[in-house]
């Protein structure tokens, strides 16, 4: 029986960082796809393992305890699993990290498809994505990351920052090579150590597996046919 059981769609968004924490800690879980989890959401609040509007949904086998929100999901796991920094500071800045994931999700996605992509939109969001990859950059730097080693935070071995880090920007940079360029020449730091994160085995098996099982999508849906629209169209200007 597998140690959890996570209830989210078939492609490497949010939920794959859930994967991920899961995967780098070496536990095993069961995955619910769209089915399953269009019954929960169909059905009585009443009857679902924990209040929610949508996936990621974890669900702890055996403490029989049921959270859903990225965020809050690796909160749980990065207390269970012995997974967050020993200090105070170091915690909150972990939060600060998924949280700030969370939002470049959002955005890339203009909030869930709540509009599409057009050449315009996505001209005048280059600067602001830059500025977000700047921020890895720069909270790395102050912690003594190196374009050859170190971590987010600091630390001799990879932590829920470094996991959610390289897992944010290394699947986006895969599925968007024109993301990629972007990264590699604002964050360079930050995408070294992204490559590194992923190319752990654990990761780096996640990451064939997402390729197999998933193909080239990213978030799926007509959000992400607009996105690739418009970066194929920014390729073919260059």
């Amino acid at each position: 029986m597998s140690d959890y059981d996570l209830y989210y769609w078939p492609v490497p968004f949010r939920g794959q960082f859930v994967r991920a924490v899961l995967a780098f800690a070496g536990k095993s879980w069961t995955e619910h796809g769209a089915d399953a989890i269009g019954k929960l959401m169909e059905g009585p609040v009443k009857s679902m393992p924990v209040p929610f509007m949508g996936p990621p949904l974890l669900i702890d086998k055996k403490a029989d305890f049921a959270i859903a929100q990225m965020p809050a999901i690796i909160r749980y796991l990065g207390e269970t699993l012995d997974l967050l920094p020993a200090t105070p500071a170091l915690r909150a800045l972990t939060m600060k990290i998924v949280l700030d994931a969370n939002d470049v999700i959002d955005e890339i996605t203009l909030d869930g498809g709540r509009e599409m992509w057009t050449e315009k939109r996505w001209k005048a969001f280059v600067p602001r994505l830059t500025k977000w990859m700047s921020f890895w950059e720069e909270t790395g730097r102050r912690h003594g990351l190196k374009p050859d080693g170190g971590f987010l935070l600091g630390g001799k071995a990879p932590g829920l920052a470094d996991i959610v880090t390289g897992i944010l920007w290394s699947t986006m940079a895969d599925r968007f090579p024109v993301i990629e360029a972007i990264f590699d020449d604002a964050a360079p730091m930050t995408a070294a150590l992204a490559c590194r994160v992923s190319d752990m085995p654990a990761l780096a098996k996640l990451a064939v597996k997402a390729r197999k099982d998933y193909g080239d999508a990213y978030c799926g849906g007509q959000i992400e046919a607009s996105l690739r629209k418009v970066l194929d169209a920014y390729t073919n200007r260059l």
